[in-house]
């Protein structure tokens, strides 16, 4: 029988950090870098979403003022239900350790769930449609943002419209090459830039709003039921455009591991709630003193001289619009991959005193592609903002259902405070997804098939890793079995130690076991180790190590179980330092590495379809490097394996 201990370090000492485990840094400088990545995408709305109301489906909605105060009435009630009170006041704070996104919080509601039961299965397959959604928006976004801004270009003259296009290209593809410098630079740069942003928002909006006061009556939620009540089937066509202006409203909670919650939540209601409600307000007043004005109210509403200015202010906004979908899409991925839905990605850290800075090159440049696409095919924002909307608000529905399982599995809301919360929301995200919906064969199916073909890349690959490791237990045989056999047999004993890469602790690393079988040697000292991730985010070094020596403290073969957060580097040799510091009789610098590497053949197996097969096949062809994945030594790490049939 084996015996297991943790590992604890006496003296060990961890910077000082916040429970999120992020460390501690000033609460402005942290405000700052939030408004420079998280509230891009959100505050860059007004640009297009008061606009599109106006212009969808030949002008059903009438610039008249029933209709002009139903509008802004209804996207003020929007902003303050499903931002202000579901994401900033209740979803922010289901925090898994600091991290947020819909991947952390499935993870999280697993927690509070009786295992195995159906609620079990179905929260993560929920977490997997939304992040796949998610994803959808994240190639929407930017395409759609930034030729809003530059499409503001033909407010100051007619002739620039034919340079929108390849200076919108120009702009993405520099942002998509400065993702590498991380969203703490980047942070710090755009954080200036937005707040001059909505500070010029807000100032756009009371320059109009003065002249017309009345415009503040919108605010009065019966103006939003008049219009629904009144007018039913242009509502209805008109939501599918007003939930452009909570668009942004997931990266708010996909972006938490970047900032923290009290940042973000700081920043909402100083700044950014404050300068989205009075500009909606002043381009309402605007469209309700000249009908005109729905052909650009955002660009309309500054003086003539402003307009430049105005277009390269808004270029910038737009380009940290997108980093706010990008820095979300590189937290969700990293979620999915230590989840299991997604293979071993390269991930580079690139914040000092932030652990949730992370940059993926394979994610970015994916996206990248997806955006250039959209934004040479669609041409323009008009086009482009009828295929946005479907991909958020399924989002949106998918994080509310995860959040009330949460609330009742973990936090025990009573029923009525789940039913009241659960009606209101419910009620504004449904009617925007099914307005959404209604547009799946005008351009709306695209954010459909993105997100589709993720959430199968996603489940396949899960349901492969599955399959494989059914497999490799047939082949590797108990690892009980080959240790009591390991010291008695023919094998010669060389000096030196190996560690050998291994996912699981019941069966022998196929590294360890082609090791004997061809060279018949086994190393002076053996370690076996096994990387797992648990469903919080961070692990404290002092709990990373756990220490089982397989039934005999003498034999030299040992099994070392390094235990991971969703969010951290899975570096071996920093981990088995700290288990040298803490008492185990192990070098990682001197050490030997040995990674069982898997050759995958389809021949015909039942499991999976032949599609899913060469899908599988191909992720795990592209997966990241175990050497530099694991951070080993390359000039000491020894690829044995053997191959699967799939």
């Amino acid at each position: 029988m084996s015996t297991e201990a943790s590992v604890t370090s006496e003296g060990a000492s961890t910077p000082e950090s916040t429970p999120g485990g992020h460390a501690k840094k000033g609460m402005a400088a942290l405000m700052l870098g939030a408004l420079g990545v998280v509230f891009g995408d959100i505050g860059t709305s007004p640009l297009y979403s008061v606009q599109s109301v106006f212009n969808v489906d030949h002008n059903a909605v009438v610039a008249n003022e029933s209709d002009i105060y139903g509008v802004i009435s209804w996207m003020f009630w929007a902003l303050t239900i499903i931002v202000t009170i579901k994401y900033v006041l209740f979803v922010l704070r289901a925090d898994n350790d600091g991290e947020g996104g819909i991947m952390a919080l499935a993870a999280l509601v697993r927690q509070g769930v009786p295992k195995g039961g159906k609620r079990w299965g179905i929260v993560m397959i929920l977490g997997v449609i939304g992040a796949s959604l998610f994803f959808g928006d994240s190639v929407i976004t930017p395409a759609i943002s930034v030729m809003s801004a530059i499409e503001g270009l033909e407010t100051v003259h007619e002739g620039l419209t034919e340079y929108v296009v390849p200076i919108g290209a120009i702009v993405i593809t520099a942002l998509f090459f400065i993702q590498q410098k991380g969203t703490d630079a980047v942070g710090k740069f755009f954080g200036p830039v937005m707040i001059v942003w909505f500070v010029t928002l807000a100032a756009l909006g009371v320059n109009q709003i003065v002249r017309d006061p009345e415009i503040f009556r919108a605010l009065l939620p019966t103006y939003a039921g008049s219009f629904v009540i009144g007018h039913p089937f242009i509502a209805f066509v008109a939501a599918g455009s007003i939930v452009l202006c909570v668009t942004g409203a997931e990266a708010l909670y996909a972006d938490m591991g970047h900032f923290g919650r009290a940042p973000i939540t700081r920043a909402w209601f100083v700044l950014v709630f404050p300068a989205l409600i009075l500009n909606y307000m002043g381009q309402g007043s605007l469209i309700l003193s000249d009908p005109k004005n729905i052909s650009n109210p955002f660009f309309l509403l500054a003086p003539e001289w402003a307009k430049l200015p105005l277009v390269i202010l808004a270029t910038a906004a737009t380009v940290i619009a997108s980093q706010a979908v990008i820095s979300g899409a590189f937290s969700v991925a990293r979620q999915a991959e230590r989840s299991g839905y997604l293979p071993r990605m390269t991930v580079r850290h690139t914040g000092e005193e932030e652990e949730g800075q992370i940059y993926i090159p394979g994610v970015n440049w994916v996206l990248f592609i997806g955006v250039m696409t959209l934004l040479l095919a669609f041409r323009s924002s008009e086009k482009l903002a009828v295929a946005y909307g479907l991909a958020v608000t399924g989002t949106f529905l998918m994080t509310t259902t995860l959040f009330l399982v949460y609330a009742q599995s973990t936090l025990k809301w009573p029923k009525w405070r789940l039913v009241i919360l659960g009606f209101f929301l419910y009620l504004f995200e449904g009617i925007f997804f099914t307005a959404n919906v209604a547009k799946l064969f005008h351009g709306g199916w695209l954010p459909v098939v993105i997100a589709c073909g993720i959430g199968l890349s996603m489940l396949t690959w899960q349901k492969g890793r599955d399959i494989v490791a059914r497999r490799r237990h047939d082949i590797e045989g108990p690892l009980d079995d080959f240790v009591r056999s390991a010291r008695c047999g023919d094998l010669r004993e060389v000096p030196g130690t190996a560690v050998f890469l291994h996912p699981d602790r019941t069966t022998t690393p196929l590294a360890m076991r082609e090791n004997a079988n061809f060279n018949h040697v086994i190393h002076e000292n053996v370690f076996i180790v096994t990387t797992k991730s648990a469903n919080v985010p961070h692990i404290a070094p002092e709990e990373t190590v756990v220490l089982d020596h397989l039934g005999n403290d003498y034999d030299r073969i040992t099994h070392l179980t390094l235990r991971y957060g969703f969010q951290d580097d899975q570096d071996v040799p920093a981990a088995l330092r700290i288990a040298a510091d803490q008492g185990v009789d192990i070098d990682p610098d001197t050490a030997y590495y040995f990674v069982s590497e898997i050759g995958l053949i389809d021949a015909g197996r039942p499991g999976m379809s032949k599609l899913r097969k060469l899908l599988f096949m191909a992720m795990s062809h592209n997966a990241a490097v175990p050497a530099d994945y694991f951070r080993l030594p390359k000039e000491r790490t020894v690829m044995m394996g053997a191959q699967i049939l799939l």
